[in-house]
């Protein structure tokens, strides 16, 4: 009896350990990291093998040879005579203009249409859902060769140019507009805006605490926009007011001087930003309701009207439902910058398939590509996570 006793205790305990869901778990995470390890080194293997036999290089050595062919739009100095690498700077650059100046304009856009679908208006209701139903069910592609072939395109020639205030012109070679040329002690300008902006955040800092304490409020978006406005203007006055401009200037032919925005820039972020403007609207509305109607109704028993409750109660409160799928679609305006090729714009994919196109070095490009799409993705959404656990509710 004291033998059967024993065996019975122990095959439990063996039984146990083939069976704890903590060593099965154990054993399947260590089996899959075993094959995906044996999966890349069977990828690598193989990729370098087929590399050998086609007497392809490897490495990031081509970056610096002589690129050999120009960029029509740069925000850098930039010839035929740089390097590949100086080459994908400009690209890079380009696509980081396309999605900021994308994402502030979406993000305008995308508010003012979101609120219009909740108007007591009609017709601004109506308009504005015809708006989110038309280009949210429409292929951002096909979005981008209608403002590039069918609106820019259609503008007329230099000499039929459009002539708008501030001595702009609009034509079908884009848009030109006066540029800036800033002289010496341009330098207490930024220091006056860089000083602005750390004093309000400071104030604001300091009022909300002070808030907290005593419940007296302080002025705090007149204060910062004092800061932030007449600092710099203070710089610009003591430095001798160091600003000119080179105003564009029409000849029979051609226009010379100022700036140029040319079209393809203008159609792709246009494009861009109409097409995420619409599911950014949804998001606002989705936002918006998620709100409860007593939050309203308890801001206009304060006496407050309706748009100060939308200002002051109701988009705060929305904006922590906003936020999440904000992010995803920031996301998404940076990635669809990538069909500029469709356009010629030269943006980080354009350039860096001529690049490809010329030292065969698909790979190299293509693992830069992937770094530099996934750096921009994860620092748009580090902001925005930065902002969202601003902007979330402190629980006490």
């Amino acid at each position: 009896m004291a033998t059967q006793d024993v065996t019975e205790d122990i095959r439990p305990a063996k039984a146990s350990f083939l069976y704890d869901p903590r060593v099965r778990s154990l054993f399947v995470q260590a089996v899959v990291i075993l094959l995906l390890v044996l999966g890349i080194w069977w990828i690598v293997d193989n990729t370098l093998l087929n590399l050998r036999r086609s007497n392809i290089t490897t490495g990031f050595g081509f970056l610096r040879g002589r690129s050999g062919f120009d960029i029509s739009d740069r925000l850098i100095e930039y010839s035929s005579d740089g390097t590949y690498g100086r080459a994908l700077v400009v690209g890079i650059l380009n696509t980081l203009l396309v999605a900021v100046t994308g994402i502030v304009v979406a993000t305008i856009i995308g508010f003012l249409v979101g609120i219009g679908r909740l108007s007591n208006n009609w017709l601004i209701r109506k308009i504005a859902t015809v708006y989110v139903e038309v280009f949210r069910n429409i292929p951002p592609l096909l979005v981008i060769l209608f403002w590039y072939q069918g609106v820019l395109a259609l503008l007329p020639n230099v000499r039929g140019s459009y002539v708008l205030p501030f001595n702009s012109f609009l034509n079908s070679r884009g848009f030109y507009l006066p540029r800036p040329v800033w002289g010496d002690g341009a330098w207490l300008v930024l220091v006056g805006l860089i000083v602005g902006v750390a004093l309000s955040y400071f104030v604001a800092r300091r009022a909300k605490a002070r808030q907290a304490a005593t419940g007296q409020q302080f002025p705090v978006f007149l204060t910062s926009l004092a800061l932030i406005i007449g600092l710099p203007v203070l710089g610009f006055i003591l430095s001798g007011m160091p600003l000119t401009f080179d105003l564009p200037q029409k000849g029979a032919f051609n226009l010379t001087g100022g700036l140029n925005v040319k079209p393809e820039f203008l159609s792709l972020l246009l494009a861009l930003s109409f097409y995420t403007a619409a599911f950014i609207a949804e998001i606002v509305r989705a936002g918006i309701q998620g709100v409860s109607r007593g939050q309203t109704e308890a801001a206009s028993s304060l006496g407050l009207s309706s748009g100060q409750s939308l200002r002051m109660v109701v988009i705060p409160q929305a904006m922590r439902i906003v936020i999440p799928p904000l992010t995803s679609q920031y996301l998404n305006l940076t990635k669809n910058s990538s069909l500029a090729v469709a356009i010629g714009y030269p943006d980080l994919y354009a350039v860096g398939g001529t690049i490809l196109n010329q030292t065969g070095q698909a790979i190299e490009v293509v693992v830069i590509f992937m770094v530099v799409y996934l750096s921009i993705s994860l620092l748009t959404s580090l902001i925005m996570n930065w902002f969202n656990a601003k902007m979330a509710l402190n629980e006490r």
